[in-house]
């Protein structure tokens, strides 16, 4: 069952965990849904949605913080966000990603930093970007029993070096991003996210690793796909990146309805009756004694974000 519930109806009674084993037995089968998140309410809706991966993503920098780039992104800024999409993923496996610099200094230092993601992000495994040079460093974070995801071909921390967001894997260049997912296969990760290369090569590189193969701008060849959230749900209304399909168009929604509430404020038209709590009797309240269970709001007038997730 690849649904968001045992029996499909997506509301009652969760799945079980998505694990990383059974992430690496889809390799070839059927394809992995992973899309990014980095808090409680998107996390709940993707999950139920049926979402197999939610990605805290570095790319919370550009997205949530506003930078023009992912370098500015710390371990704590990764582990806040993980601890929130955590609380909401109910089915879905959640990874985070180890952001620029928690890494590239050492085996130790990637060790150390792996380890606090585990434990201050709620996260079930990591993600690192990078190939050969990287590989030592996957490998001492597996012999400590931490899942690892690889990246490959555009890798964002990388982005000044590369010249910009620029597609990897060309020419002859694709000799060194099939180098690199097969050291990550080797060093032990669970799947490989391959990013902005043709989609030939993503093929090749599917067909030369037993391990999943997750494409964002890759083609369809390989064994899942992941997006940002934002972009699936077109929240971005001026940007339309050529690698993402806008499944939704919630940012006008968004804006529409924000137009419709300050309007409705501005005329008054709400809060309406039906919007309010019981008014006062003011001549009982002035006669009858007030009692702690006068205080008590009624049940059928709790507000959902008061009620208990």
């Amino acid at each position: 069952m690849y649904g968001p519930t045992a029996n499909g109806s997506g509301a009652n009674r969760p799945a079980a965990k998505v694990t990383v084993p059974e992430i690496r037995a889809r390799k070839g089968g059927p394809p992995i849904a992973m899309i990014t998140a980095y808090d409680f309410t998107m996390a709940r809706l993707l999950d139920e949605g049926g979402a197999d991966i939610l990605l805290v993503g570095d790319s919370l920098g550009m997205v949530v913080q506003g930078h023009s780039t992912t370098l500015p992104v710390t371990v704590e800024d990764i582990c806040y966000h993980g601890r929130a999409v955590a609380r909401g993923a109910r089915r879905a496996h959640v990874v985070g990603d180890m952001p620029f610099m928690s890494f590239q200094v050492s085996a130790a230092q990637a060790l150390e930093n792996a380890g606090k993601l585990m434990k201050e992000g709620g996260f079930e495994s990591v993600k690192l970007e990078g190939g050969e040079e990287v590989a030592e460093h996957v490998r001492r974070i597996v012999a400590a029993g931490i899942p690892v995801m690889g990246h490959v071909g555009l890798t964002p921390q990388s982005v000044h070096a590369m010249g910009g967001f620029k597609v990897q894997g060309k020419g002859d260049d694709a000799d060194r991003v099939l180098s690199d997912a097969r050291a990550l296969e080797e060093a032990g990760c669970y799947a490989i996210v391959l990013e902005a290369i043709p989609p030939d090569l993503a093929e090749e590189v599917t067909a030369s690793v037993q391990v999943p193969t997750i494409g964002i701008g890759a083609g369809k060849g390989c064994d899942g796909q992941v997006l940002v959230c934002y972009d699936l749900l077109g929240m971005y209304r001026d940007l339309k990146p050529k690698f993402a399909k806008r499944f939704a168009e919630a940012g006008d929604v968004i804006v529409g309805a924000v137009r419709a509430y300050v309007d409705e404020v501005q005329t008054r038209s709400f809060p309406g009756p039906e919007h309010s709590f019981k008014p006062n009797n003011t001549q009982a309240r002035r006669s009858v004694p007030r009692t702690p269970e006068r205080d008590v709001i009624d049940p059928d007038e709790i507000p959902p974000h008061w009620q208990t997730h």
